[in-house]
């Protein structure tokens, strides 16, 4: 009998290694990408496999969700969603209240998980000034927004 893998589990902060490697599988900026910015990345992890990453930073009332990547092998299985979904509780439970981020390749996905198409104009100062904003990304990229629930403040 053959056992059961077990559940993904998402762990803080993953490896440069491993995430520096992932971002360039999905051709993703990664030369921003720093010990202290790894402090907000978070992988979703089976049997010692990184399945994905998402990064964070956050500025206040305001951050930005990043580097979203799956393995290849692993998407349209729901490993995207649990990264999204973890990072936007970890910024809500922060104090974030509006999540930005800057996509290519992902409009559709992130529509379909509750995030709008702003005008870039519209961006707060603090995300103006993050490198991917100012030009990591091509200013050809969709930017978008969701508003988040402080989940400390709900019952």
């Amino acid at each position: 009998m053959t056992q059961a893998a077990a559940p993904p589990t998402i762990a803080p902060a993953p490896a440069e290694s491993v995430v520096r490697r992932l971002l360039a599988s999905a051709n993703l900026p990664a030369a921003d990408i720093t010990p202290e910015k790894l402090e907000t990345f978070f992988a979703l992890e089976r049997d010692g496999d990184v399945l994905g990453i998402v990064g964070l930073e956050l500025y206040g009332r305001v951050g930005l969700l990043r580097s979203l990547v799956v393995s290849p092998g692993r998407r349209s299985q729901g490993a995207g969603s649990a990264l999204v979904a973890h990072a936007e509780r970890a910024a809500a439970g922060r104090g974030v209240a509006e999540l930005y981020l800057l996509t290519t390749t992902a409009e559709a996905f992130f529509r379909r998980r509750g995030y709008e198409t702003t005008a870039r104009a519209e961006a707060p100062d603090a995300i103006r000034r993050t490198a991917e904003f100012a030009g990591l990304c091509p200013s050809t990229s969709a930017f978008m927004v969701k508003h988040l629930v402080d989940s400390r403040e709900t019952p």
